[in-house]
């Protein structure tokens, strides 16, 4: 037997650490602040009842119970408790609870098997005591603890509610007392109405004993659930305070003096504070919670949370929606993050990528010439570029809207944002006018500042190339410092210094290089401009072509890379059969045992050079090739197909035929700046793939050390903790007690959130988790049914036309000639391109990474078809036209017996 404790196993915890003793370890586990505390378990209880009733004593006066006898009989039953000895193993537990718990004053606390359950509470039917000093006294406190399991209230409320009399199990928490100034109790729906929208406060001065005895009239105030704003206040008089005594047990009273009962006994501050943490709670558990807490000094304290059980029906009026219908609109899209960030991510990739995104935009306004006021505006916003619901990622899409309107030409740039990260439908133009970065005036001064900012944006533009050649050459300088360490030989805290480092030396140095994407925005927004001006009869392809960089962009040499390994093996059977025939996680051994060392020569050189990249290579929770080279074989196995030798240079022959003279020369001035920035855009996602791999190796190796300390449980846990526990941690600011039953919290919630299926876009009003937002945001159970849709519609990327049966994967995976088929990529998906005939996807935008490569290659190809996978399935006989955008669907697949529909493709190459 031992105390329960925050780090105790999650299944002992439910076994034996009772109602409250369970609650405390769910609070613990999220990071709420909870006085020490530690539980005495059931286990203690029953192998105590269980001697002391040998003789069947117990069980007899049990057996005498009736409303009229219950008084007698616990009176009996509570001499025997608190009169008998202790054995030594139920001792040493308590005082390890007690040494756990502070070893100073402390709350006894029952904590019943059956307490605090969502139907019956059994709130205030067993044994507290307040402020209990002394291993001895605490002995005594916890068999005071343990008779009132069999207390007249008890004995009556079980007969009440027929529940057993025999059997009954009771932990008792003993937990630390906090120095109150302020406490009370939150209800996170009206107790009395039912009402879930809106919180109720009761505080009082001093301990919570004066409110939860009654004798102090206490200050109530109502908050709205949503926004945390005031909705009514009531003062109470509050003329007494409950504190700790001089010497021991209970508490003392003194009065209150009347300037302090005048006035509210909370701040705005801490009514907003006190909201935040009901919610916090309630999320915690799922239904409204009845919370204790406490302010000691600056600290808000959770003593203690449960259930609201018997919580009436609230009618709501007529027409009050399920869905808020105020507050601030956001508009969540996945759009092309999911390139970057798709299906499930961990909440240590979240957090990160949401720090750094924050930082990046920061820096670009300070690049800017952004002046003091407007950068603690857009201070408020960019922290909040991404949203995280149910374990995905989506872009908090005003933002990027605002991010845009820093630069000049807003209108322009947020029309050709839209396109470029793929969103479903565009910004009504009352919606998009009413955003801004920052608020600019008409006056003078405000004119000023922002004309800095433009020449500043202009300034940058003119120089971009400049720019970027020397931040890739300060980059790689830093890189390399960071490339060339053993992290795991490291100690944690060492390591977290170089962690820190990176983030100084290499993601904050990005902000400056932000105007490429503004560049892009402008030079493709022109070349559009252009086409529609001079080319009215252009194709929609034609912009995206355009613009293309060229054969020379660096995305494209893993693919060459993996392109030559494919062709060493295509060039010896034996070797072939080997990659082909041999699963992925035990082709190196295998290479190794038959001989292929120059082979392996050659792959060593390839994860040397490209060891950072890997499918999802921005989740940190996915290694690398260097960690798991058994991806790459997957790779070359998908690579082994060849691309058909069209160099994409459709463009080039579009313009030859129909633009030239003076415009064809204007034309191309505006080409090359889209080309080079696109070109430019694609080494510094290299570059940030590479600083990612390195925070990668980092994390895994505090990953390690917080294993090796025992903070949490496996190494890769430390991917359910968020980036600032996990800095609290090596910066003194959160322990590792509760990091354990935090990860197996988030792990179950991680579980559920992967049965469902995601909408790819939602809005919501006011506090994106009040109730109603996400109940209609589109988070379902199942996938999508299909509609029966024949032809489907996207956006076109690659001219030509093809028809073969469709090929339907998250995966890369070899499609034999067909068309892939997928909802969306990541860099990691080139590898399958020489494979495919075609490539249509349902997320993403004309400038995603494989839509360029795809380009280069020739392929046709379309992005942004919605409902694509949900009408799709292999099997599918296709005609997908990369011209004009189309996926029309020729034959259903082919039932089982009929077998899969053969590889041919049929391709036009001049579908265009």
């Amino acid at each position: 037997m031992r105390a329960i404790i925050a780090e105790s196993p999650p299944g002992e915890v439910a076994r034996a650490a009772g109602g409250k003793g369970a609650n405390l370890f769910a609070l613990s586990g999220s990071g709420i602040d909870v006085p020490r505390w530690a539980v005495v378990g059931l286990d203690v209880f029953q192998e105590f009842i269980a001697a002391l009733d040998e003789s069947g004593r117990i069980g007899a006066l049990l057996d005498e119970v009736t409303p009229d006898s219950a008084e007698r009989v616990s009176g009996q039953l509570a001499g025997l408790i608190e009169a008998a000895e202790l054995s030594g193993r139920a001792a040493s537990v308590i005082e390890d609870a007690y040494t756990r718990a502070g070893s100073g004053r402390v709350a006894v606390r029952s904590s019943g098997a059956e307490e605090d359950g969502a139907r019956l509470s059994f709130a205030g039917q067993f044994a507290t005591s307040l402020n209990v000093t002394g291993l001895a006294e605490v002995e005594a406190h916890v068999k005071k603890c343990w008779a009132s399991a069999f207390s007249e209230r008890l004995l009556l409320y079980r007969l009440h509610h027929g529940l057993p009399l025999h059997g009954a199990q009771l932990a008792v928490v003993v937990q630390e007392m906090v120095a109150a100034e302020r406490s009370g109790v939150l209800f996170t729906a009206d107790p009395v109405s039912g009402d879930r929208r809106r919180y109720v406060v009761s505080s009082v001065y001093g301990l919570g004993e004066g409110l939860v005895s009654g004798a102090v009239d206490a200050d109530t105030v109502t908050l709205d659930a949503a926004t945390g704003a005031v909705a009514e206040t009531v003062l109470g008089d509050k003329r007494e305070r409950y504190h700790a005594p001089a010497s021991g047990a209970g508490c003392q009273v003194s009065e209150v003096p009347p300037a302090e009962r005048e006035k509210l006994s909370l701040t705005p501050k801490e009514l907003a504070r006190l909201h935040e943490a009901g919610t916090r709670v309630q999320a915690v558990f799922g239904t409204p919670q009845d919370i204790e807490w406490a302010f000691a000094g600056d600290v808000l304290w959770i003593l203690q949370a449960r259930p609201i059980t018997a919580l009436p029906e609230f009618a709501a009026p007529p027409n009050d929606a399920p869905e808020p219908a105020d507050g601030e609109m956001r508009i969540w899209d996945n759009a092309n993050i999911v390139e970057s960030f798709s299906g499930i991510v961990s909440p240590l990739t979240f957090s990160f990528a949401a720090h750094v995104y924050g930082k990046v935009y920061e820096n670009y306004a300070r690049a800017l010439r952004v002046p003091r006021a407007g950068l603690r505006e857009i201070e408020e916003w960019a922290p909040q570029m991404l949203g995280y619901f149910h374990g995905r990622v989506y872009y908090n899409l005003l933002n990027w809207y605002r991010m845009v309107g820093i630069a000049p030409l807003y209108k322009l740039n947020r029309k050709v944002l839209e396109i470029a990260i793929g969103v479903e439908e565009g910004l009504d133009d009352e919606t998009a006018e009413a955003i801004r970065p920052y608020t600019v005036s008409a006056s003078p001064r405000d004119r000023l500042a922002r004309a800095r900012t433009v020449a500043a944006f202009v300034h940058r533009f003119l120089t971009m190339n400049r720019s970027v050649e020397r931040f890739m050459a300060y980059f790689y300088a830093a890189y390399r410092e960071f490339d060339n360490v053993d992290y795991d030989a490291l100690d944690g805290q060492d390591v977290y210094r170089r962690f820190r480092a990176l983030e100084k030396d290499l993601l904050e140095k990005w902000g400056p290089m932000q105007t490429l994407d503004a560049a892009i925005l402008w030079s493709i927004g022109g070349l559009a401009l252009l086409n529609r001006r001079w080319l009215p009869d252009a194709p929609e392809w034609l912009t995206w072509s355009a613009a293309s960089p060229g054969p020379r962009v660096e995305s494209i040499e893993p693919a060459r890379a993996l392109a030559r390994l494919a062709a060493t093996v295509r060039a010896d059977a034996a070797l072939d059969r080997l990659i082909r025939e041999t699963p992925a996680e035990d082709t190196f051994a295998a290479l190794r045992e038959h001989g292929h060392t120059g082979f392996l020569a050659a792959v060593d050189e390839y994860i040397a050079a490209y060891g950072y990249r890997s499918l999802d290579e921005l989740k940190l929770e996915v290694p690398d090739l260097r960690e798991d080279p058994s991806t790459l074989f997957a790779l070359v196995r998908t690579a082994l197909s060849e691309a058909d030798a069209d160099p994409g240079r459709k463009a080039d022959a579009y313009l030859d035929a129909h633009l030239r003279g003076p415009r064809r020369l204007v034309y191309d001035v505006v080409r090359r700046k889209a080309q080079s920035s696109l070109y430019n855009r694609e080494r510094l996602r290299f570059c940030r793939t590479r600083a990612f791999g390195s925070a990668k190796r980092m994390l895994r190796a505090m990953g390690r050390d917080l294993a090796r300390t025992r903070a949490i449980e496996h190494w890769n846990d430390v991917f359910f903790l968020r980036l600032e526990e996990l800095r609290g941690v090596y910066e003194g600011t959160t322990g590792n007690t509760g990091l354990r039953g935090l990860v197996e919290l988030r792990k179950r919630q991680q579980a559920q959130d992967g049965q469902l299926s995601a909408p790819s876009r939602f809005v919501t009003r006011g506090a994106p988790y009040r109730r109603g937002n996400l109940e209609q945001a589109g988070f379902t159970t199942g996938p999508a049914a299909r509609t029966g849709v024949q032809e489907l519609r996207g956006t076109p990327c690659c001219p030509g036309v093809v028809e073969a049966p469709a090929v339907v994967t998250d995966t890369p995976v070899d499609v034999n000639g067909g068309v892939l088929v997928t909802y969306r990529t990541d860099p990691g998906w080139v590898a399958a391109l020489p494979s495919a005939s075609a490539l249509v996807i349902e997320r993403g935008s004309p400038l995603t990474h494989v839509a360029i490569v795809a380009r280069e290659l020739g392929i046709p190809t379309v992005v942004q078809v919605k409902g694509l996978t949900a009408e799709l399935e292999t099997g599918m006989r296709l005609r997908v036209d990369g011209a004009t955008g189309t996926v029309r669907i020729l034959a259903d697949a082919p039932d089982a017996a009929g077998g899969a529909a053969g590889p041919a493709a049929a391709k036009d190459p001049a579908g265009a």
